[in-house]
């Protein structure tokens, strides 16, 4: 269901959190269906802020927070925000990602 030409997709998240969980369930379907449309779909990659201090100082107040390259979305709970960003960071002129 991946694309090795597609960057890797990051999921900062803790446990317990129930906007993360919802935050990850939208993924998952935005996901696939980027994968049967025939797009891009890039690798998921779940960091938990409470494994790093420096990472749980910087997203504490903000997660869920999806990042794809230097692009980042945080408080990403809105499923029309998701599939924006996806298709911006995605789809856009050198796959959204600056050269």
């Amino acid at each position: 269901m991946s694309d090795t030409d597609a960057p890797a997709l990051v999921l900062y998240s803790k446990p317990g959190c129930h906007l993360c969980d919802d935050t990850r369930t939208l993924l998952e379907a935005l996901l696939a269906q980027r994968a049967a449309d025939g797009l891009s779909v890039p690798v998921v990659v779940e960091r938990d802020i409470t494994a790093d201090a420096a990472l749980e100082r910087a997203f504490f107040e903000t997660i869920p927070v999806v990042e794809i390259g230097v692009q980042r979305l945080e408080l990403a709970v809105s499923g029309a925000a998701l599939r924006r960003f996806l298709d911006e960071t995605l789809d856009g002129p050198h796959g959204g990602i600056p050269a």
